[in-house]
């Protein structure tokens, strides 16, 4: 496989733990939320380069996801079946205080040579909260206490007495010990102007919804200004719902069938709730504002990345989206073993030839 320089685009994979697949459609997908399967998933993912896979966490039933797997429990089983990926749990403040998930983390990054890392949710879906008994904040208070979540367990892996008194978490000189070996890296989710803040003050990457390169940029733009302005480097993922075939013709014509075969009511039930959310920040904007009903049909507005053609378009759109600010492309799939075993073989080369010239011509212009 070629490789490119230290900035080569990273990619990363949503683990089907819940099932349904990634798409609220009943067109057939070659997809299961079993362990077997999953175990099986990351080893094609590690073999065709991905770097990461993360693991997605519910605690309630909905929107053709019937059934969940626990995100902590089975990311330490696919870290347990792999030697080189990265493994990313969903965790969710609320149900986990930062003190559970400090010391779960440093235990599985002990047993895994460092290779568990964290995507902190804020909390979207009210009705999770009620289900669960757990209390709802409004829209910036949740992410006021996931950036408290975040200082705590920074603090807790860093320091030998760590005391914190925070509006949420307190904490009076704490001691963890083992360490975890190295820092596990932390995610966040977001496209709020409240979720860029706090990725801009204590967040290491900052996922976002699919989006154009030019929405992206904007995104990035001001997060990386907030950042600078903060003392703070962050990177970016950002999501994609990816269907590759030899002809753009056969992809779009998949396209078509996930959409026409889409479950309407399933969809605009999700589609209530998360628009809900989005309004509910103090600017109307976030995850889902502006999503169409087509774009609803995969959860994180994965068609917009228009990941959709052969292995050449897709490649340039990504480093289209790469120049655009993205460090990381968090993938979704409809049949997921097959789809990642060709995406490692037929576009992650030519997207690592893509750098490689770039860079180059790069190098030359100097």
């Amino acid at each position: 496989m070629a490789h490119a320089g230290t900035d080569a685009v990273k990619f990363a994979y949503w683990v089907p733990n819940v099932s349904g697949g990634l798409v609220i459609s009943d067109i057939e997908q070659r997809t299961s939320h079993s362990a077997e399967y999953n175990r099986k998933l990351a080893q094609i993912a590690e073999k065709a380069g991905f770097d990461y896979a993360l693991s997605q966490i519910r605690f309630t039933a909905g929107y053709g996801a019937d059934e969940q797997h626990e995100s902590v429990a089975f990311s330490h089983d696919l870290l347990a079946a792999t030697t080189t990926l990265k493994v990313i749990a969903a965790i969710l403040p609320g149900p986990w205080n930062p003190a559970l998930a400090a010391k779960q983390l440093a235990t599985i990054s002990y047993l895994t040579n460092g290779r568990v890392a964290i995507n902190l949710v804020s909390g979207w879906f009210r009705g999770e909260f009620h289900a669960i008994g757990e209390h709802w904040l409004d829209h910036d208070e949740r992410y006021r206490r996931s950036e408290e979540f975040i200082r705590a367990l920074r603090g807790i892996w860093t320091e030998d007495s760590f005391t914190f008194r925070g509006d949420f978490y307190r904490f009076n000189e704490y001691s963890l010990k083992p360490k975890p070996p190295q820092l596990p890296e932390i995610f966040q989710g977001g496209s709020s102007r409240a979720a860029r803040d706090m990725a801009s003050r204590v967040s290491d990457w900052y996922f976002t919804n699919g989006n154009t390169p030019a929405e992206i940029a904007k995104q990035v733009d001001d997060l990386k200004t907030k950042a600078q302005a903060n003392d703070h480097s962050v990177k970016v993922g950002v999501n994609a719902f990816a269907i590759v075939r030899e002809t753009e013709d056969e992809a779009k014509a998949v396209l078509a069938e996930i959409i026409a075969k889409a479950n309407p009511e399933a969809v605009n039930a999700f589609g209530h709730e998360v628009k809900n959310a989005g309004k509910a920040s103090p600017e109307g904007e976030g995850n889902w504002a502006k999503s169409s009903f087509d774009d609803l049909v995969q959860y994180n507005d994965g068609f917009r990345s228009n990941l959709i053609g052969t292995p050449r378009q897709v490649a340039e759109r990504i480093v289209d989206l790469k120049r655009a600010g993205a460090d990381l492309i968090l993938l979704g799939f409809l049949h997921f073993q097959e789809e990642v075993e060709y995406f490692g073989k037929h576009v992650i080369p030519l997207v690592r030839e893509l750098e490689n010239a770039e860079q180059a011509a790069s190098l030359a212009a100097e």
